[in-house]
This record gives C-alpha cells, structure tokens and sequence, in this order.
C-alpha cells in the first residue's frame, strides 16, 4: 500500500502566545511541534503499513523549520517525506494548502491507497483543509475518526458525530481525518531518530509543482489578533448572611449585570 499522512507544524499547546506590534501573532522563542491531531494520522498510517505492508510518505505545507516536524515523524516510522516551500506560501490559507497538497499528491504522489490527515490544526481550528483536500482529490473522506479497519480495498470507520458516532464503509483511496481517541501514539525510539537523519526528505516549491503564486493567492487573511482581557480579581464579600447575600445579589445586578 502506499500510505499518505499530511500533517502541519503548530505551536506548541503550551507555548505563551504573544501578539506583536503588527497586531499578528509572535513565534519568537515559541517551540514548533506537529500538530497533536496530525500525530494520529502518522501513527494510524505506520499502524497500516505495519499491517499490509507498504510505505508511509509524510507530507506538509511550510517553511525551513517544518523539516523539523517531518524529521519527527520520521523518527516515528514514516519511510520519506515532502516539504512544499515556496515564498508565496508564507501566509497561506487552507484553500492554498488544499489547492498544493491536491497538485502534489495527484501527481508527484500518484496512485496512493489512503490519505491521512488530523482533523483539524490546533492553531487556527479551522478544520477546512481535510474537506477541501478530499474535494478537489474526489475522494471519500471519514473525518473526526476514532476507529479503522482496512480489509480488502474497503475501509469502515467511525467517526464522531453530533450526540454520538456513526460507522461508515468506503471504498479505497480515500481520506481519513483523525480524532483523539483513534490510537496511542508512539514515542520515536532512539534508534529511530538515527534512522529519520538518513531517510529521504525533498523540499520542492510551487513551480516543480506546475504552480504559480496566482494558484495559491491568499483569499483569507488574519487581519489582526488580539489576546483576551486579563481576568479581573474578584471580590470576597463578609458579613452576617443576610447582608452577603444582599451584596451579591446588587454585584450582580449592577456590575455583573446577569440579572
């Protein structure tokens, strides 16, 4: 099988976010991860290959340091990886990435068995790349998946749903968007990470692509970001319990204005 897993570079979950004087969100000192959900979907993908056999190919969208984040999941067990770095993604959208990985994986990575991606980047939450990926790739997709069985160039899957879940069965290729919940992702092993330095990793831009800047213009732009005001300290009221509870109910009358 040839197994596809797309995954994005985040910020770390704990990173301190600070917004700079552009009004745009800093990465100064910010440890980049991959992207926690993108991590099912490379694991479920070394999860297949280890059951049919095959190769795992690692694909993203970014600069220089999202080698990083490939080198990463190669140490997991990905066999190769492709980073698509152009300067006219640099501030990409979700259409541009879905219009770049659809080029790539069409036709550089032609003849692909799954597609794997997280169900949405911790980042920007959007959860717009995996429907658009699959549109424009005219694939199947089974999003926001907690459990996969591949048997026989069908797949039946089960995925979140609203009040619930639901299994579905599809036919191969086809794309599967992971959920918290569809594996135990491993940790690379030493010798892992020794291996990872050695395995193939191509950097290729929009033109090896057949792509042009006009092909991946930004149609949504984050024009401004702002951190949520600091909580306020809140007030201990004292006093006989008939008092108190005529001081909160005026507190929240006059300043909390709930009621």
């Amino acid at each position: 099988m040839k197994i596809v897993a797309c995954i994005k570079q985040t910020f770390d979950t704990e990173a301190k976010i600070a917004i700079g004087g552009d009004g745009q969100i800093s990465d100064e000192g910010v440890n980049l991860i991959v992207n926690p959900y993108d991590e099912f979907a490379v694991e479920e993908a070394i999860r297949t290959k280890e059951k049919d056999g095959g190769e795992v190919v690692v694909v993203t969208v970014g600069g220089d340091k999202a080698q990083e984040a490939l080198r990463y999941c190669l140490a997991m067990g990905a066999d190769r990886a492709i980073l698509v770095n152009d300067p006219a993604l640099a501030k990409a959208d979700s259409r541009a990435v879905a219009v770049t990985l659809a080029k790539l994986l069409s036709e550089k990575e032609a003849g692909f068995d799954i597609v794997f991606t997280g169900k949405e980047a911790v980042d920007d939450g959007a959860a717009q790349v995996p429907a658009q990926l699959a549109e424009r790739l005219d694939l199947p997709l089974a999003n926001v998946a907690t459990a996969l069985t591949i048997s026989d160039g069908k797949a039946t899957a089960t995925r979140e749903i609203d009040g619930g879940s639901e299994d579905i069965e599809f036919a191969l290729p086809a794309m599967v968007g992971a959920q918290k919940g569809l594996n135990e992702v491993r940790y690379p092993s030493l010798p892992g990470i020794m291996k990872a330095k050695r395995k193939p990793l191509d950097v290729l831009s929009l033109a090896d692509l057949g792509l042009g800047a006009d092909d991946v213009a930004v149609k949504v732009e984050m024009v401004s970001a702002e951190l949520p005001p600091a909580r306020q300290a809140g007030q201990r009221l004292t006093g006989e319990v008939d008092e108190v509870v005529a001081k909160l109910v005026q507190l929240l009358k006059d300043e909390a204005k709930v009621i």
